[in-house]
């Protein structure tokens, strides 16, 4: 019956979403992703937060598979320009400092008061007050930071070629989108957009999920990304390659 109902589901992600089935690998491991890019570098994770269980979607050890799959972006790519949209308390985004320290790491996070005034889009984490955004990276002393307050919807990442992108702000189907979009602008072949609460198989159980895959297949529609998109098994980050 198990099969059947897997069988079930694999139609019906590939009805909804067609270039997300044949473009997503799911890969069993983190050595998978070092296999794939020829990488050596395991990532440094150090927040104990990564390891905590709060959730039910924690469980598979989700929290360690999403810090393996940015931490080993960072660690390896030699990024000098990054980008993180959504800081939030700004765990990533020591993440991704940590990993390349000789990166400059661009964090933007939309003014709390534009999320409660409904500009902000709907799918939003929360409305962090201003203090607690990215307090724990500066908790920690990290030097390579550079904190913006924009809303996304209208902002311009005018910071130069960006060489890894990670996108974790409004889930709505048309921020994901635009904000990948307008990346992509500022980015040049072999650099890495990775997107968070990315995983098809799991677009039917959160709507979030569902939101950002749509965001990602329309990006796929309009000819803006090809190429697979990689997925480490239990992870919500989908990594791509720019090609």
């Amino acid at each position: 019956m198990s099969k059947i109902i897997s069988q079930i589901n694999r139609l019906i992600s590939r009805e909804r979403f067609p270039y997300l089935t044949k473009n997503v690998v799911n890969l069993n491991t983190l050595n998978e992703v070092k296999k794939v890019f020829g990488w050596e570098n395991d990532p440094l994770l150090t927040d104990p937060i990564i390891f905590e269980y709060t959730h039910f979607e924690d469980v598979n050890e989700r929290r360690i598979r999403d810090a393996e799959s940015l931490g080993i972006v960072m660690r390896n790519a030699n990024p000098h320009v990054s980008l993180e949209i959504g800081t939030a308390e700004g765990h990533s985004t020591a993440l991704m400092a940590e990993n390349a320290p000789d990166s400059q790491i661009y964090t933007v996070n939309i003014p709390p008061e534009e999320i409660l005034s409904g500009k902000g889009g709907v799918l939003t984490t929360a409305a962090f007050e201003r203090e607690k955004i990215g307090s724990y990276y500066r908790s920690k002393g990290l030097q390579n930071i550079s904190q913006i307050y924009a809303n996304t919807a209208t902002w311009e990442p005018n910071i130069g070629t960006i060489d890894v992108a990670f996108i974790d702000g409004c889930h709505d189907s048309d921020f994901v989108y635009n904000d990948t979009r307008k990346i992509m602008k500022n980015m040049k072949s072999g650099s890495f957009i990775l997107w968070h609460d990315f995983n098809l198989q799991l677009s039917k159980k959160y709507g979030w999920i569902e939101s950002v895959c749509q965001g990602v297949e329309w990006l796929y529609q309009d000819k803006i990304i090809n190429g697979p998109i990689y997925l480490i098994q239990d992870a919500w980050v989908g990594i791509y390659r720019v090609q």
